[in-house]
């Protein structure tokens, strides 16, 4: 964990939120996928590597109430908490490697945009797997988004694994069902183009 903990230390102190590939102005897929769920406002969700992502701002503007969101960057963590201010008390903060969360508590739905697929090591891949099937309840769904076949090979210097469903759910085991998959060609803010694949996933 140490190495990829200060590798997106430093990352966070490089640039800003709004200078790094991943930012989004409006996740608007992720809110699209977590509204198709059907969840209820108050059931609890999860955002890994949710950082100083805008995602949590959102779901809590649009009336989800009990939101959680994991990163592996004190700094990162940092920056969401003061924009949100007294909001964001009424959120549970988790600064630690996803790959050795232990959860306080199940979840109805997982959303990941952009964490599992650093993880290069199947060792690492399946620790996540584990992670998420101790963390996600039964009949739960599962938000996650990749770089997309033919897409970046990397991002912030490291290497990356391109996911199709038929890739992801190999990963992942028979445990769950594919309910959707949209794709996404993400704006940076260098004015680059990455190809995502986004995939909304039932737990059995």
């Amino acid at each position: 964990m140490g190495d990829r903990k200060q590798h997106w230390e430093q990352v966070y102190r490089d640039k800003s939120p709004l200078e790094v590939s991943w930012y989004q102005k409006e996740p608007s897929l992720s809110l699209e996928l977590i509204r198709n769920s059907g969840i209820q406002k108050d059931d609890p969700i999860i955002d890994v590597g949710g950082g100083a992502s805008l995602l949590v701002d959102r779901l809590q503007q649009t009336g989800y109430s009990q939101l959680s969101v994991l990163d592996i960057s004190a700094r990162s963590l940092a920056y969401a908490q003061s924009r949100l201010g007294e909001a964001a008390r009424q959120i549970e903060w988790h600064e630690v490697d996803v790959t050795e969360f232990s959860a306080p508590h199940r979840y109805a739905l997982w959303h990941d945009r952009a964490v599992f697929h650093f993880l290069t090591k199947a060792a690492d891949r399946e620790k996540y797997a584990e992670v998420l099937n101790a963390s996600l309840r039964p009949n739960g769904h599962l938000v996650i988004a990749a770089f997309a076949i033919g897409g970046p090979t990397q991002c912030s210097g490291l290497d990356i694994v391109q996911y199709d469903a038929e890739r992801l759910l190999n990963v992942l085991g028979d445990g769950f069902q594919l309910l959707e998959e949209l794709s996404e060609s993400h704006p940076t803010p260098a004015g680059k183009r990455q190809a995502f694949s986004y995939f909304h996933l039932h737990r059995l």
